[in-house]
């Protein structure tokens, strides 16, 4: 009975991991091999490097994405990160979010210039 009550501890301690680390991590990586394997062209993806593109075409382990308007680039499957829903645009790409923000820039800038009297701030008066 002694050494059961020695083992017992070192046997819950297996059965925690499996439970908390394992399991998950498994579940999570067939998910992701499921992903990649139901990719079809035309589909908006992230490759694991936080490139956007395009499906074109789908071979045995490889994926050709277009990143830009006539440029094509050939990756593996595993490095399709996820699937962009139509949207989750990046962050950067909204033409109004850039907009903008450089009118907020300039506006800002303008007030500075009528604050100073026509003046840059790093230029001292006599």
């Amino acid at each position: 009975m002694g050494q059961l009550g020695s083992i017992l501890p070192l046997i819950l301690l297996v059965v925690v991991f499996y439970f908390l680390l394992i399991r998950p991590q498994r579940k999570r990586q067939q998910e992701a091999i499921r992903m990649q394997n139901s990719l079809t062209p035309g589909a908006r993806v992230m490759t694991t490097t936080g490139l956007f593109g395009t499906v074109v075409a789908v071979d045995n382990e490889d994926v050709v994405l277009e990143v830009a308007p006539g440029v094509e680039t050939r990756w593996v499957k595993a490095a399709i990160g996820r699937v962009v829903a139509p949207g989750d645009a990046p962050a950067g790409d909204g033409a109004a979010d850039g907009t903008a923000s450089d009118e907020e820039g300039k506006n800002e800038s303008e007030a500075a210039v009528d604050r100073n009297g026509d003046q840059d701030s790093s230029t001292k008066q006599s």
